[in-house]
């Protein structure tokens, strides 16, 4: 009567699961996040770096009556080149490739989801978004009009300011992955929700939501608040899974019920997901759901096979049905079935 079918049937398919997992490129840390993600009904993706390359080129340069192309990509230049941002290396990069000089800056300040502060040559400068300008109280001119056409076309603006003048808008687009647009038809198709998060403004973020055709974009989120949104998805009722790659999704990871990190991300998101995607894919975060699915499902029918097994094979086995219907099994054949039961489960994990 030792049901050793049904104590096999859970480790069994989570240990083939993790196992098919790993051998696709799909790191699993824990048999509870392979059991949670099945029950996911939301996923939350960060868009610079999950959804795109995370690596912006500069697209076009619009500056001000008083400044040439060249200049003011140099300024731009100097003023990011102490940053990490993607969208200020991508600035840096384009004047390394153009081959103009730089300069140092001092007095440089990140300023958390706004931009940068900077002084060159004892000139204040400014570089960031629509925001940052406003509250340091800079004249925007007809600049807002040319950004807006730029994001509407899936392009960042980002405004460069010295001595409280608007001097130039840059416009920095990253592309998407090729296989992003697809990863979220996967999603959609399993009846899952994809909600995009960016610090990007919103005319930028709804561009490339459309582009690649997810249900709800959530722009000009502030880091601190990435986490904030996973929580509010959460209170209204939602399973939410979040894939992100940076230093500000890993409080967001670690609130979802699953965080699954992309491998070419820091190491902070790795170590605060749940499961690692090693190929950096998209893709594969909609392979995992469906690997959980399919682990769950397989669970679920090694339980009921082991459990149905078991009701038929003890009452035989003990004699229970002998005086009406002369059924018997002998010890021999008892002890030959129990284990074959275990057999039939295992199989059926293995498959």
């Amino acid at each position: 009567s030792c049901p050793c079918a049904l104590g096999l049937a859970t480790p069994v398919a989570i240990m083939v699961g993790t196992g098919k997992g790993a051998e696709n490129g799909i790191l699993i840390k824990s048999a509870e996040a392979l059991e949670t993600l099945h029950s996911i009904d939301t996923v939350v993706l960060d868009k610079t770096g999950t959804l795109t390359q995370g690596k912006p080129v500069v697209t076009d340069i619009l500056p001000g009556d008083e400044t040439d192309e060249a200049g003011l990509l140099t300024l731009a230049a100097c003023l990011e080149a102490p940053s990490e941002h993607p969208l200020a290396t991508a600035i840096v990069d384009e004047s390394r490739r153009r081959g103009l000089s730089s300069a140092a800056v001092t007095d440089f300040t990140a300023v958390h989801g706004r931009g940068v502060r900077a002084s060159l040559k004892a000139h204040p400068f400014l570089a960031g978004n629509q925001a940052m300008m406003e509250e340091a109280g800079v004249s925007l001119d007809d600049f807002p009009q040319k950004a807006e056409e730029l994001a509407a076309q899936g392009k960042t603006p980002l405004y460069f300011a010295g001595d409280g003048r608007m001097l130039s808008v840059v416009a920095v687009a990253d592309t998407p992955k090729p296989t992003s647009a697809e990863a979220v038809r996967a999603f959609q198709a399993m009846g899952i929700d994809v909600v995009m998060l960016t610090g990007d403004n919103r005319r930028t973020a709804e561009a490339v939501g459309r582009q690649l055709g997810v249900n709800r974009v959530v722009a000009e989120v502030l880091p601190q608040d990435k986490e904030k949104t996973v929580a509010e998805l959460q209170a209204q009722g939602k399973r939410v899974a979040m894939v992100g790659d940076g230093i500000n999704d890993a409080p967001a990871l670690a609130r979802s019920d699953v965080g699954l990190a992309i491998g070419a991300g820091t190491d902070v998101a790795i170590e605060s997901a749940d499961i690692v995607l090693m190929k950096s894919d998209l893709l594969d975060a909609a392979a995992a759901v469906e690997l959980s699915r399919a682990t769950i499902r397989n669970i679920k029918e090694n339980l009921f096979w082991a459990f149905i097994y078991n009701i038929i094979g003890i009452p035989l086995a003990a004699g229970v049905w002998y005086p009406l219907f002369q059924l018997q099994l002998s010890p021999m054949f008892g002890a030959a079935a129990m284990s074959l039961s275990s057999v039939c489960v295992v199989s059926n994990a293995l498959r």
